[in-house]
């Protein structure tokens, strides 16, 4: 395997020293007589609260089901500092998880790495060409293909339909008169928008609707682009907006930004399509406790979803015109077998079950745009699902480089961004944070 630019990863560069040479690490389980792995417990990473748990569920149920004797654990770990976690982790066999997701912006760095176990063999049986490319290119080292996307999703704008008709706000059709409307309904106990000051997924969506970009490739060499003129535009529209129409913190990152709209302190907040699941204004809850399972519950959930989406709607952020939407970020993940899983064969059968019809239908159930586009039609087709297939066509990933996850490993992009938020000059600030993406990128 072709390993690149060891020294910018830290302990990912020793996981690469001590991976290369062996495409799988099949030898690490001993299969049964009759062709099976021995039964073993395995683990497996997910990442935030993305993920239901009743497809978590699901999935440590059909996996004990389909293999005897076996057991999944799943581990959820926190979007903030994965990177270093998963340098410490991927490095250890003792520390290891079997299956680990990863952000698709992090995993080139983590595949050219060596961290990941090749899974060329499985790509027919998880969906072949029917998986999203650009997922797939991320996962993919000379030729060999070592993560799979696991789903898709572009952020849509939510917003408090009570909030805007007693304001006198429309849903705007431009990012200006977004802009202006988030103003306009910010008040000092209400932010018009939620907007934290280290929330570079969403910030990007101005960066990239005026041309902007991170970094861009100039021949074998990145530099970063955040002080071009047309990053600057975008850039300045963020600070506005930081500087008023939000009062979340300028320390505080993107994590759980229906918590504050469910309290009544924002009109809009910007996530992920899937953050439907989330909503539970004041006005609607039921106080329906999460492990109740009875007829009565199961009732009140009903009635306090119905009651939350008639008091909220949902839009794709507007681009500079009336007929565009903004180039929003691309969410979404990636799942890889660790290559030092001492149990791979059990691994890849959880990613049989993951990329099965069931499964792939549930992920889109639940808002999450499916890994294999066969079953994107899951997702419906009512506004929500409407906002998610537009924001997700218009959106637009991070810069393809290798060095990438370091660069979000460092926190450049939350550190760059609070500084706007705490009112320092863009230009200055932004020159001085592409000096640090190039030499990372370059390192």
């Amino acid at each position: 395997m072709k390993i690149l630019r060891f020294a910018a990863l830290g302990a990912v560069a020793a996981l690469a020293l001590a991976a290369c040479g062996t495409d799988t690490p099949a030898d690490n389980e001993s299969p049964s007589a009759g062709g099976t792995p021995e039964p073993a417990t395995i683990k497996l990473w997910l990442n935030g609260t993305d993920t239901p748990q009743e497809l978590r569920d699901y999935l440590t149920t059909t996996f004990a089901s389909e293999n005897p004797g076996s057991k999944l654990v799943i581990e959820q770990q926190d979007w903030s500092g994965l990177v270093p976690r998963l340098q410490t982790a991927l490095a250890s066999e003792d520390q290891t998880p079997d299956v680990v997701e990863i952000g698709n912006t992090q995993a080139p760095t983590f595949t050219w790495a060596g961290a990941f176990a090749d899974i060329t063999d499985l790509y027919p049986a998880l969906g072949g060409e029917k998986l999203l490319q650009g997922f797939v290119d991320a996962g993919t080292a000379d030729g060999k293909i070592y993560a799979v996307p696991y789903y898709s999703g572009a952020r849509a704008v939510f917003y408090n339909k009570d909030v805007f008709k007693d304001a006198g706000v429309e849903v705007p059709t431009t990012l200006a008169e977004f802009n202006d409307a988030a103003k306009k309904l910010t008040t000092d106990k209400v932010s018009g928008l939620w907007l934290p000051g280290q929330d570079w997924y969403s910030g990007a969506s101005w960066l990239f609707t005026n041309g902007g970009d991170f970094a861009v490739q100039e021949g074998d060499q990145w530099k970063g682009a955040l002080s071009s003129d047309a990053s600057v535009a975008g850039l300045t529209q963020v600070q506005d907006l930081f500087t008023n129409a939000t009062n979340a913190p300028a320390d505080s990152d993107s994590a759980e930004p229906w918590v504050p709209f469910n309290n009544g302190e924002a009109a809009m907040f910007y996530a992920p399509t899937w953050a439907r699941w989330s909503i539970n204004i004041k006005e609607c809850d039921e106080k329906v406790a999460a492990d109740d399972q009875s007829d009565e519950a199961t009732e009140k959930r009903t009635k306090q979803q119905a009651c939350n989406e008639e008091h909220t709607g949902i839009f794709p952020l507007p681009g500079n015109s009336a007929d565009e939407v903004a180039t929003a970020f691309a969410g979404g993940s990636n799942l890889a077998v660790a290559a030092k899983s001492k149990h791979p064969e059990l691994a890849k059968n959880l990613l049989k079950i993951i990329f099965s019809a069931d499964f792939q239908n549930q992920l889109g159930s639940k808002g999450l745009i499916p890994g294999n586009s066969e079953y994107t039609a899951s997702v419906g087709d009512d506004v929500y699902a409407q906002a998610a297939v537009k924001a997700a066509l218009a959106a637009k990933l991070t810069p393809a480089a290798e060095n990438w996850a370091t660069v979000e490993g460092d926190r450049v992009l939350e550190d760059f961004f609070q500084q706007l938020a705490t009112g320092q000059d863009v230009k200055t600030a932004a020159t001085a944070a592409d000096q640090r993406i190039a030499d990372i990128l370059n390192g």
